[in-house]
């Protein structure tokens, strides 16, 4: 298959700000074209696709925990990019919800949420992906953004870790059935890494345990995340599919 290395139709789902910018803007500063793609901060959106390098970029709405949301938002990538080379699984939630202090009612709706974006939506996005690819012949890549959590657990945050071990299970079945097509999937285990979400919790006490974990004694960027997203994306990397790519600067180590 013949994957270029730049000037590729890239869509990054959940980019209105965080790694889902950061992850466009290295895909523009490598010089792709990018969809991005936002569910309800269109404002924040926009202010992403007005700092992407080059032109051809465009901006698509839509609810990815809809079936039919996810296929209009595909659509619409497809549509102005004039199609799909590369899908970055980006869209996510994560709402606190500890089982002793969260009530079933809300226990069981949160989990809905979370299988319903972080997996589903995941699932959904790539089969309209890949079938794009599979059927221009040329191949492509997708890459997920899972978790640390997945490995090393949330007792806060339980069903954003199940839900992100399942991303990275269901990027190794498809690394399987895909690559007869050319199309190399991966994902990435990020740690903490510094966002506008979570700017808050790296002050005092609280920011110096955070940058504990690791020994290097810091956080990643989100810069830093993007930069291996863009490298899992290339023709270099083809034989990364099937890969869960740690990148937690050393504050969890599977074997």
């Amino acid at each position: 298959m013949n994957l270029p290395s730049a000037g590729r139709r890239v869509l990054v789902s959940g980019a209105s700000r965080g790694l889902g910018r950061a992850v466009s803007q290295a895909f523009a500063a490598n010089g792709d074209r990018v969809a991005v793609h936002y569910g309800t901060r269109e404002e924040d959106a926009r202010a992403t696709l007005d700092s992407l390098a080059g032109t051809g970029h465009t901006l698509v709405g839509g609810d990815l925990s809809d079936p039919a949301g996810a296929a209009a938002v595909a659509d619409a990538a497809a549509g102005a990019l004039g199609g799909i080379d590369v899908l970055v699984n980006n869209a996510a939630v994560n709402v606190r919800h500890p089982l002793a202090e969260t009530s079933y009612e809300d226990w069981a709706a949160l989990w809905q949420q979370h299988v319903s974006v972080n997996l589903l939506a995941t699932a959904n996005l790539s089969h309209l992906a890949a079938r794009r690819m599979i059927d221009a012949g040329t191949g492509g890549r997708i890459v997920n953004i899972g978790s640390r959590g997945a490995f090393r657990g949330e007792p806060d945050h339980p069903a954003y870790g199940a839900t992100k071990a399942a991303v990275h299970a269901l990027g190794q079945s498809l690394a399987v059935s895909l690559a007869p097509y050319g199309i190399g999937v991966a994902s990435v285990a990020p740690g903490f890494f510094e966002t506008e979400r979570v700017a808050g919790r790296l002050s005092g006490a609280e920011g110096e345990a955070i940058r504990a974990q690791s020994p290097f004694g810091r956080v990643a960027s989100a810069g830093e995340i993007a930069d291996a997203v863009l490298w899992l994306a290339s023709p270099m990397a083809e034989w990364s599919s099937g890969a869960v790519l740690d990148l937690n600067g050393a504050s969890h180590l599977r074997t």
